[in-house]
């Protein structure tokens, strides 16, 4: 029997009013994976992500999550098949109490005390700033608070956008620590990352994007320096069409 892939994309095309910024994108990331999307500035990462977590409605093509397409469902209804989106940018409540962060972002199909637990169970420190107003935290444990939503279910797929951007290297460590605690588990993780060398250490597969457009679609271990440098610089690297 066929493995179902966590997310399938086929042909995707979609953008911002007239202007088109994914160009037919087809790509599948195998359930359980650590899959790392990559690319230069303008190259469409985050479009994908908003047109994958259903923020942008695609011109063309489908979204399939785990076998059900969902390509017409809204974000919510994404959600409840299993998908969690972390943006860039720290989405919190920065006037609340790290407590109610917490209680907001928990899903209402888990048992509020148990995602809870488990989001601080992946960041302790959480747990130690609870009444502490979110807005106050450091950049770290912002983003920690912002990733807390990852750890509070069962996700089938979980997206990951730049989530260590802006942050100590020291920090950087203590996220992916959580990533990778994150990946030991069956859900599938699409990652779009500014340290490039750190997501390649954790993927198994690699899409390297350029003007919305896959130009790599395979295993890391097929990404060399030069394939990706070129990929960055919208270069074709030596014998490569």
């Amino acid at each position: 029997m066929t493995a179902v892939n966590a997310l399938e994309l086929r042909d995707l095309r979609a953008g911002y009013d007239k202007a088109t910024v994914l160009w037919d994108l087809t790509l599948d990331v195998p359930t359980g994976s650590i899959a790392a999307l990559l690319g230069p500035n303008g190259a469409g990462k985050t479009t994908l992500m908003r047109t994958i977590a259903g923020l942008l409605r695609p011109s063309a093509g489908s979204v399939t999550l785990a076998g059900t397409d969902v390509t017409r469902a809204s974000p919510h209804k994404r959600a409840q098949h299993g998908l969690c989106m972390v943006p860039e940018g720290r989405g919190i409540f920065r006037n609340l109490s790290v407590q109610e962060n917490l209680r907001i972002q928990a899903p209402p199909w888990v048992p509020e005390a148990d995602a809870v637990e488990k989001a601080i169970k992946a960041f302790p420190v959480l747990g130690r700033r609870g009444r502490q107003a979110a807005g106050s935290l450091s950049g770290g444990e912002q983003q920690m608070l912002a990733m807390a939503r990852a750890f509070m279910a069962d996700w089938k797929v979980v997206l990951l956008d730049e989530v260590s951007i802006g942050l100590a290297p020291r920090i950087v460590d203590e996220i992916y620590d959580a990533v990778r605690g994150l990946a030991g588990s069956d859900v599938a993780l699409l990652i779009v990352e500014q340290y490039v060398g750190r997501v390649l250490g954790l993927a198994d597969v690699v899409f390297l994007l350029d003007h919305g457009a896959a130009t790599y679609s395979g295993p890391a271990s097929g990404v060399d320096e030069e394939r990706l440098t070129a990929g960055y610089f919208g270069e074709s690297p030596a014998g490569v069409p």
